[in-house]
């Protein structure tokens, strides 16, 4: 009895302190807010079974994604499994575009609509990196993928970053010449 109160008390220190960087990344990977807390729970409750497995001092948060992205490859292939469902009316639901933005300056939306446009891939290493802090290591250690494998990724996806940045800076500009 004991033993359980020691193992919880352990566990709410140790890893739910990362509950928000966790909820973070899944909803970049799984792009609906209930899909990601879906995913954000089964990896707490996976993260809690193993917490015996878990050697303290080392890195909780990056234990806590390697358990995520299992997750989040384990609902991928169930997803791949099912069929395809196409709505009957033929209507896509339009993305919404900001009407005024500054120049130089990027708005939360363009930011998030951008990083949407990129591989699941290149996402998830952006998103690893810049808004959760890890290092390369770190992140090929959380990835399962070779330390070059990361670094390319990353600097692929802020390359395509900057050039749909430009793109729509270069629309932006023309569509108020026209005005």
């Amino acid at each position: 009895m004991k033993y359980d109160l020691i193992r919880r008390n352990e566990f709410e220190r140790v890893a739910m302190p990362h509950t928000e960087s966790l909820l973070r990344a899944a909803l970049r990977i799984a792009r609906d807010r209930a899909a990601a807390e879906d995913m954000v729970q089964e990896t707490l409750l996976r993260a809690w079974r193993a917490f015996d497995q878990f050697e303290s001092g080392t890195n909780c948060k990056a234990w806590l994604f390697r358990i995520m992205l299992n997750v989040s490859n384990k609902n991928h292939r169930t997803a791949q499994t099912r069929p395809v469902l196409v709505p009957l009316n033929g209507h896509e639901t339009p993305r919404v575009i900001p009407m005024h933005a500054k120049p130089l300056q990027l708005t939360a939306v363009e930011v998030l609509s951008a990083l949407g446009a990129l591989s699941t891939e290149h996402r998830l290493v952006l998103t690893l990196a810049v808004v959760e802090g890890f290092t390369c290591k770190e992140i090929a250690g959380i990835c399962s993928l070779p330390i070059g494998t990361v670094m390319s990724r990353l600097s692929r996806g802020r390359a395509e970053l900057r050039k749909i940045f430009v793109y729509s800076q270069c629309a932006e500009q023309s569509t108020a010449s026209v005005s």
